[in-house]
């Protein structure tokens, strides 16, 4: 509903905008809103064709490590620390199984089997809860929370979009895809790290405990010491190893599914091929999404309103003494909480304007890969267990989103500037 609006608005402010410059004296800006609607829809379709091969790639390899098993071995890895934080949830309990697959399906970008196993969690949840049935149990809201935040290894679909753009825009083989892989990865710890704190602090969790407190020291340890060291770096030698060591890691993962596979004697390539299939369907699913939001995008863009809405806020940024480079990619972060679908156009317009391989457009990529579409998930989660009181949970994923939003744009100053 809120994609709804927001559609509704681009359009509307782009026409009356168009309408007072006509009136006073632009006889071309209709003329300008009419090809830039055109050039917008065709450019979505491209871009969504270019797309389906690399989601073939993607699919299939995610469905060979799902075979392999790794989904489960990161289950099994995950249940201590979660047992922490749903103290409600019994030792063994189905729900705590679901939860833990959902996390690890997340992790590894499959969208498509995370989906099912959290609204499985929900209602495992939902039968241990002694409260009233349409209000939010506590461990309900620190799962929900935990999955807006989207903490993900690979943003695959974020790097799909930036090859099939790049591919668009004529970049050669020198382009690397993956170099928004540690920032993003960062960034999305971090707002995971802050939808637990503030859903612990509102339900009083011992979140204080070594146990817990030692393994988020290391894992935060470890990617601040990547941040500071990359840093201190010139910025174009810090791009250039955190893109090497993103598709390093990218690369080695591939390699441990396909041996995983090997190892337990399942056909790695039919697995493969299985996922592949799914990769052409996905491409073509989101054309219409695409071709809807950059075609709204485009005609407020023609009508000078993205210009202005830019200049207002860079105005105000530049008052206090910062600096504006980050301000074409602020409206990703913003739509995300909104919607996944919108975001996504919003980050294809900046890389289209900009360029793809621009500090914007990259600092676009790692907002849209760090960050789940909040009101979507918590629609869908507690719609499907019939919660209609949410207490705490949209705050507490709110302020993740917006610490998320932070950690981009400094992150993004220190990696990729």
């Amino acid at each position: 509903m809120a994609l709804n609006w927001v559609w509704i608005g681009f359009f509307t402010i782009a026409f009356v905008t168009a309408a007072v410059r006509w009136a006073l004296g632009d006889g071309d800006i209709f003329p300008a809103l009419l090809a830039a609607m055109f050039t917008a829809a065709r450019s979505g379709f491209e871009i969504s064709l270019g797309l389906a091969g690399a989601m073939a790639l993607w699919l299939g390899l995610m469905r060979v490590g799902e075979r392999a098993g790794m989904v489960e071995l990161l289950a099994r890895a995950a249940g201590p620390l979660l047992r922490r934080l749903f103290p409600g949830v019994p030792q063994g309990h189905p729900a705590q199984g679901a939860m833990t697959m959902n996390f690890s399906a997340n992790l590894l970008g499959l969208d498509n089997a995370a989906t099912p196993l959290g609204l499985t969690a929900m209602r495992e949840l939902q039968s241990l809860h002694t409260g009233p049935r349409d209000t939010a149990s506590d461990a309900q809201i620190m799962f929900v929370v935990m999955n807006t935040a989207g903490l993900t290894l690979i943003p695959t679909s974020v790097i799909a979009i930036r090859q099939s753009v790049a591919v668009q825009q004529g970049l050669g083989a020198g382009f690397n895809a993956a170099d928004i892989f540690l920032p993003t990865l960062l960034v999305t710890f971090i707002a995971l790290i802050a939808g637990v704190l503030a859903v612990g602090i509102c339900q009083r969790l011992p979140l204080w405990r070594p146990r817990l407190l030692l393994p988020l020291a290391a894992v935060s340890g470890l990617l601040g010491a990547a941040v500071w060291a990359l840093g201190r770096l010139p910025a174009e030698q810090a791009s250039r190893i955190a893109g090497t060591l993103g598709a390093a890691v990218i690369l080695g993962i591939v390699m441990l599914f396909i041996l995983a596979g090997a190892v337990r004697r399942i056909n790695v390539y039919d697995a493969f091929i299985d996922g592949a299939k799914e990769g052409f369907g996905v491409a073509v699913q989101i054309i219409p999404y695409l071709v809807a939001i950059l075609v709204a995008i485009g005609v407020f863009r023609a009508a000078g309103c993205m210009d202005a809405l830019l200049a207002a806020v860079g105005a105000g940024v530049a008052a206090l003494g910062w600096n504006t480079d980050f301000l074409p990619a602020l409206p990703v972060g913003l739509m995300r909480v909104l919607s996944g679908a919108g975001a996504r156009g919003l980050m294809v317009d900046v890389m289209q304007a900009h360029g793809v391989d621009s500090f914007a457009a990259r600092l676009a990529a790692v907002m849209q890969g760090s960050a789940e579409t909040t009101f979507y998930v918590l629609a869908v989660y507690f719609g499907s267990v019939g919660v209609k009181h949410t207490r705490h949970a949209l705050a507490c994923a709110l302020f993740a989103d917006a610490v998320g939003l932070a950690a981009a744009i400094a992150v993004g100053y220190a990696m990729l500037r």
